[in-house]
């Protein structure tokens, strides 16, 4: 008995999306077109639970 999901199991037939390349296949498109970076979320509508963690990120050091 494994603890492997048995609907997660890859296909021979299916394709593996290899995240680093296509955050980078991505970039160099947007970059060829000029387009803008999108907007950031004002997050106007933030949960108390949400800014406080934000809150905690940014006290160790982090930038989410």
């Amino acid at each position: 008995m494994t603890s492997e999901s048995r609907t997660s199991r890859v296909e021979q037939s299916e394709t593996v999306i290899d995240m680093a390349e296509l955050g980078a296949r991505l970039s160099e498109r947007l970059a060829a077109l000029g387009s803008p970076p999108p907007p950031r979320n004002s997050g106007k509508r933030r949960t108390a639970s949400k800014k406080a963690l934000l809150k905690a990120i940014e006290r160790a050091g982090g930038k989410w």
